[in-house]
């Protein structure tokens, strides 16, 4: 197949450009093809009518996850820190879990159109007000364009990699096509392109680590016959990256990657995506479920793909990548025509990428390309559900009918895109930009868990939270960055030292959670009437409210309704939590010892991981969730 000439870059066939151009008609015409159900009405724009069933849900949060900086991030983790770095982002799974079994059902209960209504439903007043529209914009505008930035930025390596493009072609090529579909087609049109998208997706990483593989043996004994999977794992280079667990002999190794990820860091840090009790994008989807049964369904799908399917064939590329790129240099040297500055340890997952044949290199090109929109879709409907519902219509034009809110989500939609690709352009690495949202957000997740069970957290609470955090992660990043971090150093003891990314992480949680603790008892509580329509229509329970309703009903105001009983379910819920997390766990590091050659271990696992969940699915029957 003769290839289309290009300047620079990978040279690409006719047959991989048709392939890429086919994905493109697809999703675009699935946008067409929602275009009219969308503009019905704000809550079809954003919610898809309250109708999704937990199977469409579960598989678009796990795409819109499944971001094309991904793939980039857990190569870059793997190359520096080996497989047991991961744990930065495995531990989220316990928020994940929480999620499923005690917050979905209340989202769904709660019938807001965003996450952030829910705060003039739990709260009330100015307070409320200045929350929900200040939040709008923050975290709709700033901190969305931020997350969509970093998923660009990934977009670029790859453009100017494989194609030889300029950071603004990249910007520009990657952002039409989701603009396209997630400006027609609304929610359902992410979500339906999701499904399609995760599909080639998760395709497309296999394939790029079955290839990785070849190409390992290829430069490791100058071919591919004989070396496989076990050739790879052997090699000097990747040896000692394989231990999924960090070495418990050094406290510098396995105190930062895992015991504050499994102690702090899963409840004290707002992420996108594992939002302690949820929250976001996930929150959206969990809102457009069609009942709390399917808010379940979908969030307990999404978290065992996530962290259970989906980091093998992206730790494979990476631990690959170390044998054909032993050093950040070797890429440099490869590929002299890309921008020096975005060049780092992330960048091997698309250098990998460009090794493969005609027509492969296209698919996996495309399942590059279906990761990057799924996300950025997602994120630019949820974005625009914030500016146009919490901001909007909630302070510049109450009187917005469905059409003019449905117009405005499609002008905020292109905007935030303009935004995110301009921002893009400024970051340099897919871990920069994680640490600095996992510090931005630390503190505060502890309100997002409490709230719904303690009737004493009030809007304050949240206020004293949100300013201390945003200073604090401000001085922090831009005093102490580069070689300045090493000032906030701790000697713990002449073997361990506290590093000062994990100092920085430590004093954000902790400031911010004594913050917003002297706000709340320093304010006052939320009146009777807002409190009690809050319990009314969300039914939280628990001893946390056990002063509220015994007042309630001392009144002869019965807010624990009778559809929903007077149990306490959160003790069963957290058995859940725990039994989940370990099914997820052991499917996990099942799959991993299969790949490792561990046959034993994996057979055990594997049992375990089978036990796990019919036990869950057994305790799981017991609670008490609404079907439609």
């Amino acid at each position: 197949m003769e290839s289309i000439n290009q300047m620079v870059g990978v040279p690409m066939t006719v047959l991989d450009w048709s392939i890429i151009g086919i994905f493109f008609v697809i999703v675009i015409g699935i946008g067409v093809w929602q275009s009219r159900q969308a503009g019905k009405s704000s809550a079809d724009f954003f919610l898809g009518g309250r109708g999704m069933p937990w199977w469409l849900l579960g598989v678009s949060m796990v795409a819109c996850t499944f971001s094309a900086d991904t793939p980039n991030l857990v190569c870059g983790l793997v190359r520096e820190g080996g497989v047991a770095k991961n744990w930065y982002w495995w531990a989220f799974l316990i928020t994940g879990m929480v999620t499923v079994f005690i917050y979905a059902k209340l989202w769904r209960r709660s019938g807001v159109m965003t996450d952030l209504e829910f705060y003039e439903l739990r709260y009330s007043g100015k307070p409320a007000s200045f929350l929900r529209g200040f939040r709008a914009v923050y975290l709709g505008i700033f901190f969305n364009v931020l997350i969509m930035a970093t998923v660009t930025l990934a977009i670029i390596k790859y453009g100017q990699l494989l194609f030889g493009f300029s950071k603004m072609q990249c910007i520009c090529f990657g952002s039409i096509g989701v603009v396209i579909y997630a400006t027609l087609g609304g929610i359902k049109g992410c979500i339906w392109a999701d499904f399609f998208q995760y599909s080639i997706a998760m395709f497309g990483a296999v394939w790029a680590a079955i290839h990785s593989i070849k190409e390992a043996g290829i430069a490791a004994t100058g071919t591919a016959e004989g070396f496989g999977l076990t050739g790879l794992l052997s090699h000097a280079n990747v040896a000692d990256k394989l231990n999924i667990f960090p070495d418990f002999n050094d406290p510098n190794m396995w105190v930062p990657m895992l015991l504050m990820p499994l102690a702090v860091q899963w409840w004290a840090a707002w992420y996108p995506g594992a939002e302690p009790g949820g929250g976001g994008y996930i929150a959206q989807r969990m809102l457009s479920a069609k009942d709390e049964k399917n808010a379940v369904g979908a969030t307990l799908f999404f978290n065992f793909a996530h962290y259970a399917l989906r980091p093998w064939p992206w730790i494979i590329v990476a631990l690959a990548s170390l044998v054909v790129y032993p050093e950040v240099s070797d890429i440099q040297s490869t590929f002299a025509h890309v921008d020096q500055s975005i060049v780092g340890h992330d960048i091997a997952y698309p250098a990998m990428i460009s090794k493969l044949s005609p027509g492969f290199l296209g698919l996996v090109i495309a399942s590059i390309i279906a990761a990057y929109m799924s996300t950025i879709g997602t994120h630019l409907n949820w974005g625009s559900s914030y500016a146009v519902n919490d901001f909007y219509k909630r302070f510049l034009r109450k009187d917005a009918s469905e059409k003019d809110m449905v117009r405005m989500g499609r002008v905020c939609t292109v905007v935030l895109m303009i935004l995110a690709g301009a921002l893009s352009l400024a970051l340099t690495d897919a871990t920069q930009a994680f640490n600095l949202l996992l510090l931005s957000g630390a503190g505060s997740g502890a309100i997002y868990l409490l709230r719904w069970f303690w009737w004493r957290i009030n809007a304050y609470s949240e206020i004293f939270a949100m300013v201390f955090t945003t200073v604090v992660a401000m001085v922090l990043t831009f005093a102490f960055n580069g070689e300045r971090e090493a000032l906030l150093d701790v000697q713990i003891s002449e073997t361990f030292t506290l590093s000062g990314n994990s100092v920085k992480f430590l004093i954000a949680v902790f400031g911010t959670t004594i913050a917003w603790i002297l706000g709340t008892f320093v304010t006052r509580p939320e009146s009777q009437e807002t409190l009690r329509k809050f319990y009314r229509i969300c039914q939280p329970g628990g001893p946390g409210w056990k002063k509220l309703v015994a007042t309630a009903e001392a009144e002869g105001d019965m807010i624990d309704g009778e559809e929903h009983g007077k149990s306490w379910e959160v003790p069963l819920e957290i058995l859940c939590v725990f039994i989940g997390c370990a099914f997820v766990y052991c499917s996990l590091f099942c799959i991993g010892s299969f790949l490792y050659g561990e046959i034993l271990r994996g057979i055990i696992l594997g049992v375990a991981a089978a036990a796990s969940a019919f036990f869950l699915f057994s305790v799981w029957g017991k609670l008490h969730t609404h079907k439609s």
